[in-house]
């Protein structure tokens, strides 16, 4: 007979990732290739990368943001498909159903992940265990599977979620999270990146317990002014919220701007920076299944004041290969030789298309009747290996630019 665990004491917070979903959905729609390696992502003769792949496809050492031409040498045999997003999106809009009848308090994270609130007696009154496996089972039957950990917390429940893929589920219970993280290597928790990785190796941290131990001057002259959160996060001591779904707002923008230590006076400079809050700001429109019709592009200058300028695209994206390119058009406008720029902020706006997208002969548009370029596929899997290794794990050159 098993031994009956304690009663849960304290917040549930689980994070439900759906598992290699695109290509499951693919594999759920197309039977046949079950069982298969596959690809999805972009051509191999285009400079295209890879999106995602099937488990099977891994096992050749295949995974996200690789370039597609270095994917088929590896796995020649490989199944290949460009994807299906409004197929992707409605089966994730299924899945979020089944959790919101779960708890009212859901957090998308993006199209295949989500944190849920599961706290005994607030919204459920069972074990976070049985609503997690209920949650396991009805993923399952719609095809596709996920993956799910529990916690006190979204570090842990996060890096419990990723403990055993596909079709896992991982509950650490109070008062364990300690001995659950300590011998883990430090890459497991988001946040921190191969290049703050490297600096921990040097300085023998490689666990997280070793880091939670660490001195808080080592922990800052990594991490700065989050260090002594990092160590927090390390303990499984971090407080987190889950967002509920009748609390979100209809977003009406989303935009990223910046101050800078130094004031900006060089174009090639200005470019940059609006280039990376550019990056941001199509990462967060991915995110949340956005495509923007607006571009507004803002500075402030040293003197106080400053001014804006917009444009309206011929059709709406989320691709920041096409709207940091208008933006970069609009800096005429609002900006001289010899100006001085101590803030610089982009913009995306106007995602109520109901009216319809108006095509042209000129420009394509994919299934979402949205704009995109030939590199949207790379930034897509950028913002895979971001959200699995950390902001910091991939970043351009003109990052370093603005590093303060």
């Amino acid at each position: 007979m098993g031994v009956t665990p304690p009663p849960w004491t304290g917040p549930a917070v689980g994070l439900m990732d759906l598992d290699a979903f695109f290509a499951s959905v693919e594999m759920l729609d197309h039977p046949e290739w079950r069982g298969k390696p596959l690809i999805v992502g972009g051509d191999a003769d285009s400079r295209g990368v890879v999106s995602t792949c099937s488990y099977e496809a891994r096992r050749f050492g295949v995974h996200s943001a690789m370039a597609s031409a270095e994917a088929r040498r590896l796995c020649p045999q490989a199944i290949w498909t460009h994807g299906h997003f409004d197929r992707y999106r409605e089966v994730s809009a299924q899945v979020m159903a089944i959790l919101a009848e779960e708890t009212p308090r859901v957090e998308r994270v993006s199209i295949d992940e989500a944190f849920i609130d599961i706290t005994p007696g607030r919204f459920a009154p069972e074990d976070p265990l049985l609503v997690a496996r209920r949650i396991s089972d009805r993923v399952a039957a719609l095809g596709v599977t996920c993956s799910i950990g529990v916690g006190c917390n979204k570090t842990v429940a996060k890096i419990a979620s990723e403990r055993d893929k596909p079709f896992g589920l991982t509950i650490v219970r109070p008062g364990t999270e300690q001995r659950f993280l300590a011998a883990l290597p430090v890459s497991a928790m988001s946040g921190i990146g191969r290049s703050a990785e490297e600096r921990l190796r040097r300085m023998r941290i490689y666990t997280l317990g070793e880091l939670s131990r660490s001195p808080e001057s080592t922990l800052a002259s990594i991490f700065g002014v989050n260090g002594e959160r990092m160590r927090q996060r390390a303990l499984g001591l971090e407080i987190s919220e889950v967002t509920s779904l009748d609390e979100e707002r209809e977003v009406k923008s989303v935009s990223n701007e910046r101050t800078f230590a130094k004031d900006l006076t060089e174009r090639g400079d200005i470019e940059a920076a609006i280039a990376l809050l550019g990056e941001s700001v199509g990462r967060r429109l991915r995110r949340q299944g956005l495509t923007g019709g607006t571009v507004t592009l803002k500075l402030k200058y040293s003197y106080g004041s400053g001014r804006t300028a917009q444009r309206r695209l011929p059709h709406p994206t989320d691709d920041e290969n096409i709207f940091v390119a208008v933006a970069l058009e609009l800096l005429d406008n609002i900006w001289q030789e010899g100006m001085h720029v101590r803030l610089a902020g982009i913009g995306m706006s106007d995602f109520d298309h109901q009216g319809g997208i108006q095509t042209d002969l000129f420009c394509e548009v994919d299934d979402r009747g949205a704009q995109s370029s030939d590199r949207r596929d790379l930034s897509v899997a950028i913002d895979a290996v971001r959200d699995k290794f950390g902001d910091t794990a991939l970043s351009f050159g003109r990052q370093s630019r603005f590093n303060d």
